[in-house]
């Protein structure tokens, strides 16, 4: 039997490179000395492709990661936009809440991987320090697996 996927299923993000940025997302959050973190993985489809929790994390750390990088999923940019879009448009992002099921975080520490190409392959939440810090390591990890890091905020 072939352990390659049906013709058409592209999932983006390679279980490889979802691998490589949970350990370069965490290894970063140890040179920096941050809180223990939790990093999700979701592939392009905004599935989960991979998650870790740290030792000491406490109990809605993958919750918060998992709403992070899906909120990026969901409107196509980086957290960071959707936390200056949350402060200006208050009554959307509460419509957006109530869409998603409350699975939207919008702080930053939810980006999105993007190929060379600007094509999404999906998105990387970090939670468990200061939501900058969160997003810092999550930069750390994809640019370790080759990828191109979109926060939100133009390059």
């Amino acid at each position: 039997m072939s352990n390659t996927a049906p013709a058409g299923f592209q999932h983006g993000i390679t279980a490889a490179a979802a691998r490589t940025i949970v350990d370069a997302t965490l290894a970063k959050g140890r040179e920096l000395g941050l809180a223990p973190l939790t990093v999700v993985v979701l592939d392009a489809g905004g599935h989960l492709k991979a998650a870790l929790r740290e030792d000491g994390c406490s109990l809605l750390r993958p919750d918060i990661a998992w709403g992070k990088a899906f909120g990026a999923m969901a409107l196509g940019f980086g957290s960071r936009e959707l936390a200056r879009r949350s402060t200006a448009m208050p009554g959307f992002m509460n419509a957006l809440s109530d869409l998603a099921g409350g699975r939207a975080v919008p702080v930053p520490g939810g980006v999105l991987v993007r190929a060379a190409d600007g094509a999404v392959l999906g998105a990387v939440g970090v939670s468990g320090d200061a939501s900058d810090k969160d997003e810092v390591c999550a930069v750390a990890g994809i640019t370790a697996a080759g990828l191109a890091a979109d926060t939100g905020d133009a390059a």
